[in-house]
């Protein structure tokens, strides 16, 4: 079998492929460990679950039960499944019964006692899920154990509800969150500030053509990360800090927005205008403009963005684009002001506050619940 040759032409171009070929199978390596481990906690979790629904002497033990494994492991020298490790282990595996049936899973499970586990996966996963396709149940298996560390499964575990968990658990493989990205999505509430149809947002073959600017907008944004700790900052101070937390910001955005321009300029006769942030939404196929206002939202911040809407159609819409939207991030809002400034606007105008301090998570609560209710009145 014949190869073909590399040309490598000098000593730094050697060094920089060997880096390069070292961290990828670094990344493999660390990978397979990642994978081990969920797989690891997987049967732990099934054995502890299996045994409380048939162990004879389950009774005595009781709610020591945990504690006394724990106990025991750590006599033989497992200390990293104490008590609290043990219980996630068994959530985690009744949350995912189906987890096993990845083709991944199942290559790791050769020689452990495979049948037996896969039979009763099967049998769980066909009464537990609501999916008729097993196929779609082994996609959706292998796309976890392949993307998703055990500590990401432990921030799942939190959602109170499947379609929630399904929702942070699509975003996160897309995104490619951290665990530390995915516990500030969840803190933040993500879930509640993201559109209206979660359906839609949780499809998980390719982009849905189905997504509409309804489904990625949120309300309110979260900014914690731009550190404003000065009280007096200035819209440029705002302006300026999000372009140096662009990253974060994105993130806050969601998932298909590209930055494209800040202070885009737009000329009528011998005026000039200048749009805050300009981006361009993949998913959606449109210029996305944000305005930011560091006041309370007034009926001419709908009549400017509009103008804006109105030139990018005309001047900066290519032939296969959607018409723009627009996105006014204020420091408060009337909602009856906004749903009767925005309304019938040729183009689509969102007004959202945001916050450069993270709330609490009752105090959120509590601001998501009175936008809502503002907007269905």
């Amino acid at each position: 079998m014949e190869t073909t040759p590399i040309k490598i032409s000098g000593i730094s171009d050697l060094v920089r492929a060997i880096q390069n070929a070292n961290q990828h199978f670094l990344t493999q390596v660390q990978k397979q460990v990642n994978i081990s481990l969920t797989l690891r906690n997987w049967v732990v979790g099934y054995y502890i679950f299996e045994y409380e629904q048939h162990g004879e002497d389950r009774a005595i033990y009781g709610q020591k039960l945990y504690r006394l494994i724990a106990q025991n492991l750590k006599v033989k020298g497992l200390t990293s499944l104490g008590e609290r490790n043990l219980y996630l282990c068994k959530d985690f595996y009744t949350t995912y019964p189906h987890l096993l049936l990845a083709p991944s899973a199942k290559l790791q499970l050769i020689g452990f006692q495979k049948p037996k586990i896969l039979q009763t996966v099967s049998a769980k996963s066909n009464t537990s899920k609501k999916t008729a396709n097993a196929n779609d149940l082994e996609k959706e298996a292998d796309l976890l154990v392949n993307n998703l560390s055990f500590s990401h499964f432990i921030e799942l575990l939190r959602a109170e509800t499947e379609l929630k968990r399904n929702f942070y658990e699509i975003q996160a493989i897309k995104n490619n969150w951290s665990v530390r990205e995915l516990k500030r999505a969840i803190n933040s509430l993500l879930y509640e500030r993201t559109g209206t149809n979660k359906q839609i947002v949780l499809e998980k073959k390719g982009e849905s053509s189905d997504l509409k600017p309804e489904d990625v907008f949120r309300d309110p944004y979260l900014l914690e990360f731009l550190s404003l700790e000065n009280p007096s900052y200035t819209e440029t101070d705002l302006e300026a800090s999000i372009i140096t937390n662009l990253q974060a910001f994105l993130l806050e955005l969601g998932r298909g927005f590209c930055f494209e321009a800040r202070q885009k300029r737009i000329t009528f006769g011998n005026t000039h205008y200048r749009i805050d942030l300009v981006f361009y939404h993949r998913i959606l196929k449109c210029h996305v403009l944000i305005d930011l206002k560091m006041d309370e939202f007034t009926h001419a911040d709908a009549g400017q963005m509009n103008v804006y809407l109105n030139y990018y159609k005309k001047n900066e819409t290519q032939k296969d684009d959607n018409p723009p939207i627009g996105i006014i991030l204020c420091a408060s809002k009337d909602e009856a002001l906004v749903k009767y400034a925005t309304m019938d606007l040729p183009q689509k105008v969102f007004v959202s506050k945001y916050l450069v301090n993270l709330p609490t998570e009752k105090e959120l609560q509590r601001i998501i619940k009175e936008e809502q209710e503002k907007r269905n009145e």
